[in-house]
């Protein structure tokens, strides 16, 4: 049986990728803080199950603490595991200057120490019960580039982008076959998008642009991005290990 882990589930990216696991009879384990309706009458269509764990991802503590659940659900016979890291936060969006203690702190548990992680503790499961891994993490093209207002999002998201290539290179040189890669999805019509599209040009000097996003219809579907993640999740043959994929080389 093939399981995957996917956080962020109950809306945007990671309810899309979701879907589209359960589509291709994949039993799937949601993590969110909110519910994610529909999934489970999804899941008895395709003769699988969906099961959604709530969990702050703020909190190593409760990120480690459902972990242990997850692996307690699964059934013995189990041949590979996808996890997809999905779940970001984008706040704070300001000037590093005024940035908050308290929220960068939460910003890189979020964004950079929970998939982390995850993947950590779900790669020793792999190899202890033999069964095979793929991790992906999703990034930005924020991880390239300096962007005002962003000093903490597009730091957390190219320190993903090291860690994955790391990872990688472990685990080629253990010769295990598991497989970890990053996948930066571009501009999304997403709940995050809207938080952006909120800021001041104070806090965010870009805010304009990303404006105009919406504006000229330039947002992407999420479904149609998930495809994309979900067809290199899934051709496991054919994944460069630790590479960066980008959406924009497959649209």
């Amino acid at each position: 049986m093939k399981y995957a882990i996917v956080t962020g589930v109950s809306k945007g990216l990671g309810y899309s990728v979701a879907k589209l696991l359960l589509e291709q009879e994949i039993h799937v384990m949601g993590i969110s803080r909110s519910e994610a309706s529909g999934l489970n009458k999804l899941a008895e269509e395709n003769n699988v199950t969906f099961q959604q764990f709530q969990c702050d991802l703020g909190d190593v503590e409760t990120v480690e603490e459902t972990c242990s659940k997850i692996k307690n659900q699964w059934s013995h016979e189990i041949s590979a595991l996808y996890l997809v890291n999905n779940a970001a936060v984008i706040d704070p969006v300001d000037q590093a200057m005024n940035t908050k203690s308290s929220e960068l702190a939460y910003h890189v548990q979020v964004n950079t120490i929970a998939p982390m992680v995850m993947t950590n503790l779900f790669l020793k499961e792999a190899s202890s019960k033999g069964f095979s891994f793929i991790g992906a993490t999703v990034t930005s093209g924020a991880a390239e580039r300096p962007i005002s207002g962003w000093s903490a999002y597009c730091s957390t998201k190219a320190s993903i982008n090291m860690y994955t290539q790391t990872v990688a290179i472990e685990q080629d040189e253990r010769g295990t076959g598991n497989k970890v890669f990053a996948f930066s999805p571009g501009i999304m019509d997403t709940g995050m998008q809207e938080k952006i599209r909120a800021a001041s040009p104070e806090e965010f000097t870009n805010v304009e642009t990303f404006k105009s996003y919406k504006e000229d219809k330039a947002l992407k579907d999420t479904d149609t991005v998930g495809g994309v993640l979900v067809d290199i999740l899934t051709n496991e043959a054919n994944i460069e290990n630790g590479k960066i994929y980008n959406v924009k080389d497959f649209l």
